[in-house]
């Protein structure tokens, strides 16, 4: 595994039952800063993600976090290493309040209760909503509270899917200049079909095409490549 890299998957190939999802699939992300994973429906990128958190078992290849074999780790232990994960839907718990979503987002951290005043001061509009229930919420208003939550478990690498999808296009731009701000901090993998969102965020394009990498290269390349547009084509 490379230093400058921390996290690292070779190989991977992830079946759903008797139907291979991904195929030999490989990418790195750097200690610091965004990686996009783009691709149309169906491309395997939530697959990708699942593999990578552990929620799926790969029947080959290898994922090194931090210079840790992860495929020996559970979901439970990677998170606790310090991998965040942020799924496309059920990121927070419908009944329960705010805070209390939060709360549980703390409780893996040693003082992550007394974070919560971060991430109020990255999503101010979470702090008027404290004692709403989360199922109440508009959809942005939920992704904000959904990347919140992960955020509390002070993970180095974050990883999100579709961050921005049934969201408001007036919330899009406050959850984008979020996520630049973070990149700055932490290791990001961004998958997203808002593609100059994407670009704008991310050092890095991986392009999935058919449960395969297509494409890939750094994101003003990537973003100027013609098959880019074939790739994502419907």
């Amino acid at each position: 595994m490379s230093e400058a890299n921390l996290l690292e998957a070779s190989g991977l190939c992830t079946h759903y039952g008797t139907s291979q999802a991904l195929f030999d699939v490989g990418l790195a992300v750097p200690a610091r800063g965004g990686v996009a994973v783009l691709g149309r429906n169906g491309a395997g990128k939530t697959t990708l993600l699942k593999t990578l958190a552990g929620e799926l078992k790969p029947s080959r290849g290898r994922v090194y976090f931090d210079g840790v074999d992860a495929m020996r780790l559970s979901t439970e232990q990677r998170i606790r290493r310090g991998i965040g994960y942020v799924p496309q839907e059920q990121g927070t718990f419908s009944r329960l309040t705010v805070k209390e979503n939060l709360l549980i987002g703390a409780m893996g951290a040693p003082g992550g209760d007394r974070r919560i005043d971060e991430v109020v001061e990255l999503f101010p509009q979470l702090g008027q909503r404290l004692r709403q229930q989360a199922g109440t919420l508009s959809g942005g208003e939920r992704k904000m509270l959904a990347i919140g939550r992960a955020l509390l478990g002070r993970p180095h690498l974050l990883m999100l899917d579709e961050p921005t999808e049934g969201v408001w296009h007036g919330v899009i731009e406050e959850i984008a200049e979020r996520l630049e701000r973070l990149a700055k901090e932490i290791a990001l993998v961004l998958v997203e079909q808002n593609i100059r969102l994407a670009l704008r965020i991310c050092r890095y394009c991986y392009v999935m095409d058919r449960g395969h990498i297509g494409l890939e290269g750094p994101a003003g390349r990537i973003g100027d490549d013609p098959e880019l547009v074939r790739l994502l084509a419907p």
